[in-house]
This record gives C-alpha cells, structure tokens and sequence, in this order.
C-alpha cells in the first residue's frame, strides 16, 4: 500500500489546516521542509514510465530534483515509436511530459546510453536513488527452422521503421508479395495489418516517415492472416483496435463462422470487456452485414482475416532457399478455458502461403548492467514494489518491472506506484539524504572525458520544431528525422 498524502499539493501549495487555521505538519512535511534535504533522484529512461515516475515524484515531494536519462537525443519512447501513426490522440501524453520536463526541479539529458557511456554504479554514487524504467527493447524470438529467411522481420522492427525509430530506419521490408502473415493477435498485430492495409491517403495525414509512406505506396499486399495459438476468448487485441479493422476502407474481414459456433452462449459469463470484443467478432463472422457494410465489403480490394488455434512450426523457404514462401503452422485445440486455456497440437498440421512474415508476439527487457539483477526468463528486474531486490537505493518502473504487457493507463499507474516506494523510503529513512549528493554536476566531467555530449530538452524542441515545420510543408503533424547525426546537427553537437 502507498502512503496517503493527505491535502497536502506542493504545486500550488495548497495544505490541510487546523480548524484555528494554523497548518498541521507531518512528521513528514516538517522533514521536507528543510532546504538542504533536497533527494537527487535518477531516471534511466524517458518513456510513458520514466515520466510518469517524474511527475510523482515532482508532485509530492516539493524539493527533489529528478533527472531523466535516454540513450536517444529524443524523449517519450514507445509514444513516439510505438504508437501508430493513424492514433494521434494517444500520442497528446506527450503535453503532460512536456509539462513535466519543463519544471525546474526536472533535466532531460538524452544522448547518455547508461551501461556503456555511464555505468549504474556511477549513477548510485551520483543520486540517493536510482530508477529504471528503460523499458522493453528486444523482441522475443520465433525459434523455430526458417526464421532468419528474407522476408521475416520483427514486428517491433517494422513498427519502428514506419515510426522513425533510427536503429530501424534502413530495415527496407520487401512488400512485394500478395499476402502477409502476422504471428501474434494483440493490438501490435492490428497495427501492422492496418498500416499494410490502409488507404495512402489517410497515411498521408500522419506522422509515418517518408521512406516507409512511399515504400507502401508500392506494396503489393493486398491480404493479411492474423495468427494466433489460442482462440476468440483469449485473443489479446481490445474492441478500438478490432473496430477500426472492421471499418477500414478497402478491406474486408475474413472471418471463419466454424471459430465461433456456440459461443454465444459461453460469452455470457466472461467479463464484460471480453463479452463486447467477442460479441463484435460473432456479430462479423455469423450474421448478415447491414446493406451499406455489405456493399462497401463486396467492392473491397483489401482483406484481413483472423486464424485462430494455430501455432508456427516452420517457416517454409522458396525453390532459392533464401526467401520466405509460406509458414506452417500446427492446428491446436484448447485445454482448460479463460485466460488460462492451453494451446495443444493436434497433429493435424497446414500450410499458408505467403512471402511476408510478421512476428508479433511480444516484447522484451534486456538486462542494463552486469551489477542490477535480472530474470531472463521472465525478462524483467526482481523487484517488490519497485524495489530491486538485494539493491537499496535502486528502483524499477514500466515494463521492465512487470513484464510488457498492458497500455499507458497501466504503466501510469505501475510507475505511480514505484514513485510512491521511493517517497516512503525518503520518509522512512532507507535513503540516506545525509550523504551529500550532487547528481548531473558529478557526472559532466566523466561523460565529458568519454565524448559524450548530452542533449538537453530544449535542444530536443529545437528537434521538434525542425520536425514539425517539415511536416507542415508536406501537410502531415510532423516529418521525423530517422538520422541521429543529423538530429545532432540540427542542434549544433
């Protein structure tokens, strides 16, 4: 449980009063109050967490400084590079950060790898607490025979190449073929399918990059199968995303009536998110389409679909032995039901053709430094609370504390939550403001003899203005630029 910080709000200084009108402090309070006991407070990573994190922290405790560290020259990671360029309204976050980075009690320096240009020992040395909140960098692995074929990629790959992330920016995927296969049915999978399938004119309308817009312009997908091990229950897309596919202009939903015979009836007793996401999928695969939906679906070019209870065994290379020509995939049945249905082989076994494969099922931590603790199997850093176990001092937030699952609600309030560890270790004594801390100032002269230069966050808004006026001229939110060196460039580094 968190600690209740009764009315007091240190923003604007509002405080509970005694009824004679005098102010009650907590012990607490009284302690903040005094000025030299100001907590110098580290965040590795400038994501949804590590922002989030930053403005607790800000919000209730009136003296700590907060320090944000990101490897790239830019902020706000997968709300930049993750979400989808058509969602604009999700990236609006982004004026919250915003707000954050600008309080004087809070630095961004992007540009600093931790691990490489700065250690983790250097940043305890440096701040009385240190938080991680570097998020889910990798992609989880197929592992099976045929995944290094050209034409497989990642779906975190293809979703930061049309999001300009610049690691990804030269990935060139080949959509010279007919038909796609996205392993996975969670929103990523959507996401991709509904970039591979949407209208050039509203892509056109959003920040896509350059390359990646005029690459699909020339796309010769016209079919994606969504595949998954399990069944319609445990699908893990939710309703926005599976109603935008539905909607799409151009495409038709292919889905299989077989999937969902009785399960009106077992539908009734699940929850209601649930209920609604798979009434909406009954509602495609077994009634009759209104008139204006079945007219707009029999002049579709495009199609999608939804294989549900398959699993990948192989992925099938063409006569060349380089490219991909199909996957084959195991038919499975369930064991037990929910969320907690088992996906089983049959042994009944088929082929789908195609000469794109997307991956798309999941995301993965990485281990930061030999010296934090990390569990490689469930990829994330052991943790209570926030805490890192066997590591005072040191705090995790995001997904690389509780695995990366769940959407910006979620980690708001996970990163809330590890922010709220922190202030009850300031107020319980395990963090030591006694020892002199001095933050950022001690580490300049180290990163300086390293050649490392950090990025300010007024220099990133120099970035953005940059982006946002190329934008403009080629009448979209923003033009991002997939260069790092030309962003460093662009601000004099």
């Amino acid at each position: 449980m968190g600690l209740s910080w009764g009315c007091w709000k240190w923003g604007s200084r509002v405080h509970r009063l005694r009824p004679g009108g005098g102010r009650r402090l907590t012990g607490f309070s009284r302690l903040l109050s005094t000025a030299a006991l100001a907590p110098q407070i580290c965040i590795v990573g400038s994501g949804p967490a590590g922002f989030y994190t930053a403005q607790h922290l800000l919000k209730h405790h009136r003296l700590a400084q907060v320090d944000i560290y990101e490897k790239l020259p830019v902020p706000f990671g997968l709300v930049r590079f993750g979400v989808a360029p058509d969602h604009p309204e999700v990236k609006n976050v982004t004026n919250t950060f915003t707000q954050t980075a600008h309080s004087d009690r809070c630095s961004f320096y992007g540009n600093v790898t931790v691990g490489k240009d700065v250690t983790v020992k250097e940043l305890e040395r440096a701040y009385h607490a240190v938080i991680l909140s570097y998020g889910a960098e990798d992609n989880r692995t197929l592992s099976i025979p045929g995944e290094n074929l050209s034409g497989i990629y990642s779906a975190r790959a293809f979703v930061g190449w049309y999001n300009g992330l610049p690691e990804n920016r030269d990935l060139n995927p080949d959509l010279s073929c007919e038909t796609a296969v996205i392993l996975g049915q969670g929103n990523v999978a959507l996401d991709v399918a509904r970039i591979l399938l949407s209208p050039l004119d509203m892509l056109r309308k959003t920040d896509i990059t350059e390359g990646s817009l005029a690459a699909i312009a020339h796309s010769k997908v016209k079919r994606v199968w969504l595949v998954g091990r399990r069944g319609p229950l445990q699908a893990a897309f939710t309703i926005k995303e599976l109603r935008e596919m539905i909607n799409l202009p151009g495409t038709r939903p292919l889905l299989d009536s077989a999937d969902f015979a009785g399960l009106g009836d077992v539908v009734k007793d699940v929850p209601r998110p649930r209920k609604r996401l798979t009434e909406l999928m009954i509602k495609v695969a077994l009634e009759t389409p209104g008139e204006r939906e079945a007219e707009r679906w029999a002049s579709a070019t495009k199609e999608w679909g939804l294989k549900f209870r398959r699993s990948p065994l192989e992925v099938l290379p063409a006569a060349d032995g380089k490219r991909v020509r199909g996957i084959r995939v195991a038919v499975t049945r369930l064991e037990g039901s929910g969320e907690s249905a088992r996906a089983v082989p049959t042994g009944e076994v088929e082929e789908l053709e195609c000469g794109l494969v997307l991956s798309s099922i999941g995301y993965r931590s990485l281990p930061l430094d030999s010296l934090v603790p990390f569990d490689p199997k469930l990829g994330v850093i052991p943790n209570s609370l926030g805490r890192v176990q066997g590591a005072p001092g040191l705090y995790c937030s995001g997904w690389v504390k509780r695995g990366p699952t769940g959407v910006i609600i979620t980690t708001m309030n996970d990163s809330f939550a590890t922010a709220q560890s922190v202030l009850e270790d300031l107020q319980l004594g395990v963090l030591n403001l006694s020892d002199s801390k001095e933050g950022f100032r001690s580490l300049r002269n180290i990163l300086h003899s390293r050649g490392v230069r950090p990025v300010t966050f007024s220099d990133w808004e120099k970035i953005d203005a940059a982006e946002v006026a190329r934008g403009k001229r080629a009448g979209k939110p923003r033009e991002k630029i997939v260069n790092l060196r030309e962003m460093l460039q662009l601000i004099g580094h």
